[in-house]
């Protein structure tokens, strides 16, 4: 099942782990993360705290690389939803 749901939780280091693994979904600033606007259906570049599905096929096409950010993130604070 392809992933729905992509968002970041408080707590985000700016390791930039996730964006390293997922360029495609994640972009890090010196001070925050986000889930890029591009994958997302409201077309909001943020944190996804409302949790906005993602466009089209994105969580299929794209389904290793954001359970790679998930799990390699080192405080566990990128979740998704199938």
């Amino acid at each position: 099942m392809a992933i729905a749901k992509v968002w970041i939780e408080e707590g985000c280091i700016v390791c930039n782990a996730c964006e390293t693994a997922c360029p495609e979904v994640f972009r890090v600033t010196e001070d925050s993360c986000f889930v890029r606007g591009t994958v997302r259906s409201d077309g909001v570049e943020d944190v996804n705290a409302g949790k906005s599905p993602l466009k089209d096929s994105v969580g299929a096409d794209l389904e290793s690389q954001i359970e790679e950010a998930a799990q390699g993130c080192p405080v566990e604070v990128i979740k998704f939803e199938k």
